[in-house]
């Protein structure tokens, strides 16, 4: 039942509500607890470290897993793989609401994180395989604006959740959204994997991509409080070894979680190249601007998450058009203007400092930031699954999906220091205001440079194959897939 699905059937739409439930929850769970660092670190008395950790526990198995968890679904059966990855963050995220101190906060993050890495490749594959190939582009837009809804809207109800009772009731309302999630799943969901798969799952590299990752989390994160003591040496020792190691095994060996020939073409490394500077830009903001909202522009958590709303309309009202717009005329135009802009509302949201007001010290540049992201996002999504044979559908989201919380990632652990944050200073709005404004220029950058690389890409990647033309990158418009049900 693999590539049968029309847009605009009632099962289209079952299929397109699962995927972004599944892929929501773990996108509004990202930013949600954004929100709540301020009364987590409170409560649980934690300083800027122990909230780094909070967010990049998540972000750290996340983006390890996320490879495998690709390759898991082409070779076990993409719905499968994703119905247990909703499960899975359920159950993560009830410990998370109970978690008594910020270890093991910390550690129900890790685990929720697992479960956001098997279901959030998934959403994607199951749209590629599902969908016939005309409809692919637009499902993806319609996905990418929905569910980047879910990443923008965080804020708000991650504040209403606070206000209403406690900051475990940001983690514990995944619940009863992950049970929705898995009854549509089983119910509508067509089940698809790649039937010329062999081998076995590269378990290895996947540990080691992840002792890499964590290693050099670790010495970001600690290093300003520890100075280059033998923790942070040995951390930097074994993130260096275990990224070169998980290199040298993805190009010799059998079964690797990434096979090289997808680097063989430049459009799909420069789009990933853009979602990492593009995707730490956003990651490092979003974390700043709800605590420089609540800590020093006075705002509760409720008006704090509010403030975002734009961006929430900005991505409803234009993903799916952006993601149309990009099909017809080619996507080079957005993946180069959309960063532009969103570097350009990062240097407006500077303006929002203790005495601004909302209209001219914050909106401006939240208007100009929506307008970026909803240029970008759907297009570099289909881009990536476009350069790429459908038959690696699981694995190209994987790794587009890897690369953007590897920048959150990097972005989350590097900022604060950057911006010469440290201990309890986050709730100094002297010492915030300062770094908050000197992060928004580092961002700008990040993403100005993003903006730049998409020049290289190729702008036919989203159109039909001519026929008789020879097709060098299989992707919305390709030849049928191998992928059967």
């Amino acid at each position: 039942m693999a590539n049968t699905v029309q847009w605009g059937t009632a099962r289209a739409r079952a299929v397109l509500a699962t995927t972004i439930l599944g892929s929501g929850m773990a996108m509004l769970d990202s930013t949600i607890v954004n929100v709540a660092l301020p009364r987590i670190g409170a409560e649980l008395r934690a300083d800027i470290a122990g909230l780094q950790w909070t967010l990049d526990g998540y972000l750290l198995s996340l983006a390890s897993l996320i490879l495998v968890a690709g390759s898991l679904g082409d070779r076990y059966g993409r719905r499968r793989v994703f119905t247990f990855g909703v499960v899975w963050f359920g159950a993560a995220s009830l410990l998370c609401g109970l978690a008594p101190n910020t270890g093991l906060l910390v550690a129900a993050r890790v685990l929720q994180g697992i479960g956001g890495a098997l279901l959030t490749p998934g959403s994607l594959a199951i749209i590629q395989s599902a969908f016939v190939r005309d409809d692919r582009a637009r499902a993806i837009g319609a996905w990418s604006g929905l569910a980047g809804v879910a990443t923008a809207v965080g804020p708000l109800v991650g504040g209403l959740l606070v206000q209403v009772w406690s900051w475990r009731l940001a983690f514990l309302v995944n619940l009863p959204v992950a049970a929705v999630c898995v009854w549509l799943a089983r119910r509508y969901v067509p089940e698809s994997r790649d039937e010329e798969v062999t081998g076995h799952p590269n378990v290895l590299g996947s540990v080691v991509g992840a002792l890499g990752l964590a290693g050099i989390t670790g010495a970001l994160v600690e290093a300003p409080t520890r100075g280059a003591d033998a923790v942070v040496v040995a951390a930097v020792v074994v993130g260096v070894v275990g990224l070169t190691a998980f290199v040298v095994l993805q190009r010799r060996g059998r079964d690797p979680l990434v096979p090289p020939r997808l680097f063989g073409n430049r459009t799909f490394v420069l789009a990933n190249a853009l979602t990492f500077l593009v995707y730490a830009a956003l990651g490092g903001v979003m974390v700043l601007m709800v605590l420089q909202l609540q800590v020093s522009l006075g705002y509760s958590p409720t008006a704090a998450g509010l403030a975002s709303l734009p961006i929430t309309v900005i991505m409803l009202v234009l993903s799916a058009r952006s993601g149309r717009l990009a099909q017809r005329i080619g996507p080079r135009t957005q993946l180069v203007v959309g960063p532009l802009l969103v570097a350009v509302g990062m240097f407006l949201l500077r303006r929002a400092e203790p005495g601004a007001g909302y209209f001219d010290g914050v909106l401006p540049g939240l208007l100009v930031f929506g307008f970026g992201l909803a240029a970008v996002v759907a297009p570099v999504t289909a881009t990536v699954l476009a350069a790429a044979p459908d038959r690696y559908a699981g694995v190209a989201s994987g790794v587009n999906n890897a690369v953007a919380r590897t920048g959150s990632l990097v972005a989350v652990a590097t900022l604060p220091t950057v911006a010469g944050l440290s201990g309890a200073q986050y709730a100094d709005p002297a010492a915030l205001t300062a770094g908050w404004q000197t992060a928004l220029l580092v961002c700008a950058v990040a993403a100005a440079v993003g903006g730049l690389l998409a020049l290289g890409t190729d702008n036919d990647v989203l159109r039909p194959r001519q026929p008789g033309g020879e097709c060098h990158t299989c992707g919305v418009d390709a030849p049928p897939p191998r992928v059967r049900t």
